[in-house]
C-alpha cells in the first residue's frame, strides 16, 4: 500500500531500440501502478511499431516522445538513474535498490513541502546511461545482480524497479497537485533554464574553454542538483544571472 512517503514516478527510457522492451516496460508499470512513460529519442521505426502492450495499451498510447532529456524530466524534482555499477567513476551516490526509500527520506528531510514528483531513468539496451545523462541524476540505483552477468534486459529492469517501489510504498496512486509552492524544491526544467543562462554568462566572460567546455557544463549541472535549490532560490539565482547577462551585453 502507498505510504505517506509515496511519490508520483515518471519512467524515462533513453533511446530504446526494441519495441518489445518498450511494451514490456509499459506492462510492468501497469502491474505496479505507474502510469507516466516518456521515451527520449526513440528510433523512429521502433516508435511507430510500438502500438500496444497487453494490459498496458493506455500507457503506451499516452506515452510522450521527447527529443531531449531535460524535456523528458520536465517537472520532476528528483531524478534517479539506473546502472549496473560497472563504471569506476560514477560521481553520484550509488544506492542499492532496496535502500532507495531510506535514501529518499534522508534526501528530502530538509524539504519543507516535497512535490513528490520523481523520474526513474533507464539507458539504452546497448550502452546504458552515458556520463552526461548520469549528470542529470541525484542518485543512481543498482539492482543487485550477479557479477558474472550484471546487466539486465530493459523490460526486466523496469519491472524489478517498479516492483520494489510499489513494495516499499513509494508509488503514489494520486496525482500530485499542479500548484507549486515557493518552498518546493526546484524541478529539473527550472534548473535547466538556470544552467542555460549560467553557461551563456560564462561563455561571455570567457570562462568556458573549448576543450573542457562539455565536462565543465556537466560538473555545473551536478553542482546545481547537489545544492538542493528551491523554486525561490532558482528565481533569485535566475534574476542575478539575467542582470549580469544584461550588463555584459550592454557593455
Amino acid at each position: 500500500m502507498p505510504s505517506d512517503e509515496a511519490w508520483s514516478w515518471r519512467v524515462v527510457l533513453v533511446r530504446p531500440r526494441n519495441p518489445l522492451n518498450i511494451g514490456a516496460a509499459a506492462r510492468a508499470m501497469a502491474n505496479f501502478g505507474l502510469r507516466d512513460l516518456v521515451v527520449v529519442k526513440p528510433y523512429p521505426p521502433v516508435w511507430q511499431e510500438t502500438r500496444s502492450a497487453v494490459g498496458a495499451e493506455d500507457i503506451v498510447k499516452s506515452a510522450h516522445a521527447a527529443q531531449e532529456l531535460d524535456e523528458a524530466l520536465g517537472d520532476a524534482a528528483l531524478v534517479v538513474g539506473t546502472t549496473s555499477g560497472s563504471r569506476r567513476n560514477l560521481d553520484r551516490d550509488l544506492v542499492p535498490l532496496h535502500e532507495l526509500k531510506n535514501w529518499l527520506r534522508r534526501r528530502t528531510r530538509r524539504w519543507a513541502r516535497p512535490t513528490r514528483r520523481a523520474a526513474l531513468l533507464f539507458g539504452s539496451e546497448k550502452t546504458g546511461l552515458s556520463t552526461e545523462e548520469m549528470s542529470y541524476c541525484h542518485a543512481l540505483v543498482r539492482i543487485p545482480t550477479s557479477a558474472d552477468c550484471p546487466s539486465m534486459n530493459l523490460g526486466q529492469a523496469v519491472a524489478v524497479c517498479c516492483y520494489e517501489l510499489a513494495r516499499a510504498g513509494m508509488v503514489s496512486l494520486r496525482h500530485p497537485p499542479a500548484k507549486v509552492h515557493m518552498s518546493d524544491p526546484a524541478n529539473l526544467q527550472s534548473l535547466a533554464h538556470v544552467l542555460e543562462r549560467a553557461v551563456r554568462v560564462l561563455d561571455d566572460v570567457g570562462y568556458l574553454k573549448p576543450k573542457s567546455r562539455n565536462a565543465t557544463v556537466v560538473k555545473l549541472r551536478r553542482l546545481l542538483l547537489d545544492l538542493g535549490l528551491t523554486n525561490n532560490d532558482v528565481k533569485i539565482l535566475g534574476g542575478v544571472l539575467a542582470a549580469i547577462e544584461w550588463k555584459l551585453r550592454k557593455s
